[in-house]
């Protein structure tokens, strides 16, 4: 299983806060500077910034939060995350990693998948590690099974608890910081006269912490377990980050729904009684089914749609409501194979795969899915069996019915969305306890419609028996008590109809007329986000920034703008089309075949001096600093006898590659193995001299290498991206709108005919030249363009230039200035390009204010060409 590509961004997001840290040695500044310069959120110096300063939870440790959405596979994305952290340490740290989850369902299925040599999870740590892996449970951590100090130093260990088992709550919780004789071989890691208990030798381990479902551990308490497990740094994992979170990437509902991993959005009816919510869901589900069957004979895969009924006992230990509903379906001729009832107290689904073709249940009775630990995503219905006067409560139950099955887009709409069905007369709060659902599984109030415009008119009047009633001798209102009534019995079963031929009910066709209109609407927005290649703000993110829109005055003109990009005909991945399909061109289109390993391997290492990466060591003894930060010219004895050990001379480059491997880390789309062998060939007629400068200068020696692995990439681009031009593989077309409104963090002073209320901030030189255009007849309007946030020339690399002007006459001109010290040949031969293809209407331009560069003008030269275009 490989990352989708948001999960990557959000490994990218990682590796790139890590080389922050790396550059800036303080976490707090690395922060700031990594959110500056993120494409997806512009931080900036103004009130209600989106991201607050670093928070340092826990001192000298970088502590940071990954914001990802229910069914967006977070915990993938921490396996994956793991190696890129322990790349950011020294060679011969032992690498251990304490896994936090809340509770012991979650606990059970971690142990299992990560142990599990066939799940995806262990197969990708397995790859980073060299199968060199150990999983271990406090219980075999307690008997050292497997777990000794010649262990910690060769594989990774991953020890797993829930949260309490830390926090020493009770007398098996104590076992972990009580001496240990079966843990005696790490006696000789530890300080002398340092009792040996798996607490100080978890603490000796320095371990790599991972949170999952942080929001849970975020009190005094939980903070003060952290320090006292000595962490190198804390990775954190939610849907929905506490307010002392340092987020480091965002992950949005759109970008789940371009992938197919949720079912969004979320339909919403309200019914006028409970046997209506019965009734439209035993339809629903038919005809779900009925789809999923009918695409399954067009070559689709196996859906079995689930219906989940939440039922509210009237105590914790109370089964007879789900005993007496389970009835009430019985009585409907349904087969009592199709029902299970899942609760804290009873659970039928023990040992059921929900997924498998041979299993029959379609109707699920439970009250709050998430304590009780199971998913399935054939769950597609949540139909809700509250009182009629309860505002319905769905908030730990919604994010089960949102994973979509296989992960792939589904031929019929009707399986690509999910349904939730309920019978309230407080539907105003019903709503809110929805949009609490969604933003607890990560999601907003925009991932939800309803199917029933009259649902959130005023309600009538509610039959006086079920008002609320005073009683005296309390002094308060309760609602009538229920007594041993049974709270299924307004459900009227000769109303319910299940016959396939039986004439559809309304409200089922408005829902599903619902369904398919909002399924479209969001495979709209998903096409348009990737036609546009503009980042999207996520939901929490756009309702914090400063955003500034077009001026009215420009407001017909801008229409009129539509600035073409490259792209490139790609067979359809789609399961239920054919042919070809139009995407935008992206570099790793033009990668196909790109030969790394038998590429030169000339790389001027003898201008390499240790000066480059010296630093003043008081420097990284700040609050701020993280123990981990890697400085040139400070190796550890122990690397350079590892690594220049004459015994270990045959596997010395072995070595070697190994390593600059992990500090490269990964450079998509170029494949590992092609890195490895290029490296290994780089290293082939290396001395014992050049080893050990290597081995004294390993950073400034990794950033050589993959500044020559990127030349040589985007070189091979460059002749592709030609060819592909010359045999119209790659073709241009009118794809970008300039937006509504920007958001671009810092802003400029005003200059005249500027197109929005606010421009980005410019340097001195921009602010030069734009001024002058801004002051010229000819000029209808300008912008600034937002560098990896507006539009780009896409091709063997992705350029942003630094202005968007349109003439009086209808020209559009795209405008980059340099600086005269910088070069800028690649953007030079791209923008040629771009203008060579784009038409008559369009032109592109590189100006410097007074060097001479071929393909460019000076400053004084443009200018007298602008003003006549």
């Amino acid at each position: 299983m490989e990352l989708k590509p948001y999960q990557q961004e959000v490994i990218n997001d990682l590796s790139q806060f890590l080389e922050s840290v790396q550059e800036t040695k303080d976490t707090a500044l690395a922060f700031h500077n990594f959110w500056s310069a993120h494409p997806k959120t512009p931080l900036m110096p103004f009130p209600g910034t989106a991201i607050e300063p670093y928070k340092n939870n826990v001192p000298r440790v970088p502590h940071i939060c990954l914001k990802v959405p229910t069914a967006g596979g977070k915990t993938f994305i921490a396996c994956n995350a793991i190696k890129t952290i322990f790349d950011a340490f020294n060679y011969d740290k032992p690498k251990a990693v304490v896994w936090l989850v809340p509770s012991i369902t979650i606990l059970e299925q971690t142990i299992k998948n990560l142990k599990d040599p066939s799940h995806p999870y262990r197969q990708k740590i397995n790859s980073h590690f060299g199968n060199k892996v150990e999983v271990f449970d406090k219980s075999t951590l307690l008997q050292g099974s497997g777990f000794n100090a010649t262990s910690v130093k060769e594989q990774l260990n991953i020890m797993v608890f829930s949260f309490d088992s830390l926090k020493a709550k009770n007398k098996e919780d104590r076992k972990v910081f009580q001496e240990n004789g079966n843990l005696q071989s790490f006696e000789s890691l530890l300080n002398k006269n340092e009792e040996i208990t798996l607490g100080t030798v978890i603490k000796y381990l320095n371990p790599v912490v991972v949170v999952d479902e942080s929001h849970n551990a975020e009190s005094d308490l939980s903070v003060d377990m952290l320090k006292e497990i000595n962490p190198c740094f804390i990775l954190d994992l939610t849907a929905t980050p506490r307010k002392n979170s340092n987020i480091i990437s965002f992950i949005d509902a759109l970008d789940l729904k371009k992938e197919n991993m949720v079912k969004l959005p979320v339909i919403v009816y309200n019914h006028q009684d409970k046997t209506e919510v019965i009734n439209s869901s035993l339809q629903l589900q038919r005809r779900l089914e009925k789809q999923a069957l009918d695409e399954e004979k067009n070559g689709g895969k196996y859906i079995r749609p689930i219906v989940l009924f939440q039922a509210q006992p009237r105590n914790a230990d109370d089964n007879t409501t789900f005993e007496k509903l389970k009835e009430k379906l019985i009585e409907l001729k349904i087969p009592e194979e199709q029902i299970k009832i899942k609760t804290a107290n009873l659970n039928e689904l023990k040992n059921i795969d929900l997924m498998s073709r041979d299993c029959e249940v379609r109707f699920i009775i439970t009250v709050n899915a998430l304590k009780e630990g199971w998913d399935c995503p054939f769950a597609y219905i949540l139909a809700s069996l509250a009182d009629k006067s309860s505002a319905v409560d769905v908030e730990q139950i919604l994010g089960r019915v949102l994973r979509q099955p296989y992960v792939m887009k589904h031929k019929f709409p009707l399986l690509n969305v999910s349904y939730v069905l309920t019978a309230s007369s407080r539907f105003l709060e019903t709503l809110d306890n929805i949009v609490k659902g969604l933003n607890k599984a990560g999601f907003s109030d925009k991932d939800y419609k309803l199917a029933d415009s009259t649902a959130v008119e005023p309600a009538r009047p509610a039959d006086p028996l079920q008002q609320l009633t005073l009683i005296p001798s309390l002094g308060v209102t309760q609602n009538q008590p229920e007594s041993d009534e049974d709270i299924t019995s307004d459900i009227d079963v000769s109303r319910i109809l299940v016959s396939d031929d039986y004439p559809e009910v309304e409200s089922v066709s408005e829902i599903e007329n619902t369904a398919i209109e909002q399924n479209e609407a969001f495979e709209k927005a998903v096409t348009e986000m990737e036609s546009s290649g503009i980042p999207v703000l996520p939901n929490e993110i756009q309702k914090l920034v400063k955003r500034y829109t077009i001026k009215e005055v420009f407001k017909d003109e801008v229409e009129k703008v539509n600035l073409p990009q490259f792209y490139l005909k790609v067979p359809s991945n789609d399961l239920f089309s054919s042919g070809l399909e139009e995407l935008p061109l992206e570099k790793e289109n033009l990668l196909e075949g790109f030969a790394l390993s038998k590429a030169d391997t000339n790389i001027a290492f003898d201008t390499i001096t240790s000066e480059l990466y010296k630093v003043d060591l008081d420097e990284t003894k700040k609050e701020h600093t993280p123990t981990f930060v890697r400085l040139d010219g400070v190796v550890k004895e122990s690397v350079m006898t590892y690594l220049l050990d004459p015994a270990r001379k045959q596997s010395r480059i072995k070595n070697f590659t190994r390593r600059i491997m992990d500090l490269i880390g990964n450079m998509y789309p170029i494949a590992d193995k092609e890195i490895e062998k290029y490296i290994n060939r780089i290293l082939e007629d290396f001395t014992d001299e050049q080893f050990s400068a290597f081995a004294n200068n390993e950073y400034t020696y990794k950033d050589k290498i993959k500044q020559k692995i990127t030349a040589l990439s985007e070189s091979y681009a460059e002749q592709k991206f030609k060819d592909f031009l010359d045999t119209d593989k790659v073709f241009i077309k009118s794809s970008y709108s300039l937006p509504k409104s920007i958001s671009p963090g810092d802003t400029a002073k005003d200059i005249t005919k500027s197109l929005y209320e606010k421009e980005g901030k410019m340097n001195g030189f921009e602010e030069q030249v734009i001024n002058e255009i801004g002051n010229m007849s000819n000029i209808a309007f300008w912008s600034r363009n937002i560098d990896r946030k507006g539009f780009r020339i896409n091709g063997f690399i992705n350029h942003y230039p630094d202005f968007i002007i349109q003439t009086k006459s209808g020209k559009t001109v795209l405008l980059e200035t340099k600086g005269d010290h910088l070069d800028a040949e690649q953007k030079i031969r791209l923008g040629a390009f771009w203008a060579s293809k784009a038409g008559n209407n369009f032109r592109y331009f590189m100006v410097y204010e007074r060097r001479t560069v071929d393909g460019a003008y000076k400053l004084e030269d443009f200018l007298k060409i602008i003003k006549d275009i």
